[in-house]
């Protein structure tokens, strides 16, 4: 007959709990909160569907394409409206589609929300009017006062 002696009954009663214990610990684990160290959520591109925000109340009436030495005003789309945009929010230090804007390795601009995912921006379709001598810094770019050709954003991402 095989008994079992009160020695080895506390070695089994130990184990048992070592072995419970080890076991519960990477379900525990899963529950326990997101780390710092965790990639961030995948971009969103919100140029492709999703809600559609209307225009600001306050937005400017639509202007005539070209220079108007009435108006001494340019108006910036596509790369150029990009580039602007992207100028004038790096520096920032909020989050979100009023805080700071990256140039991504493919060429085009985005912010990380405060969930820390990418959105990409697009530039509004009518153009952005700018000031004549701010302006001159996207002469080369598409979409100054209306070009469809010149450079895009591509060309200012360094090469690796």
């Amino acid at each position: 007959m095989n008994t079992i002696q009160p020695e080895q009954k506390r070695f089994l009663r130990t184990k048992a709990w070592l072995l419970s214990t080890l076991l519960s610990v990477p379900m525990f684990a899963a529950c326990s909160s997101p780390q710092a160290s965790s990639p961030p959520p995948p971009p969103i591109d919100d140029t492709r569907g999703g809600r559609v925000v209307p225009p600001p109340q306050n937005q400017q009436p639509q202007a005539r394409k070209g220079l108007s030495t009435g108006q001494k005003v340019a108006i910036l789309a596509g790369a150029a409206a990009l580039y602007y945009l992207y100028n004038r929010h790096k520096n920032r230090q909020e989050q979100g589609p009023q805080g700071k804007y990256y140039l991504s390795k493919n060429g085009r601009v985005y912010y990380r929300d405060a969930e820390g995912r990418a959105h990409w921006v697009t530039p509004p379709r009518e153009g952005i009017r700018v000031p004549v001598e701010e302006a001159e810094r996207y002469r080369d770019f598409q979409g100054y006062n209306g070009r469809t050709d010149g450079r895009d954003l591509t060309d200012l991402v360094p090469a690796q």
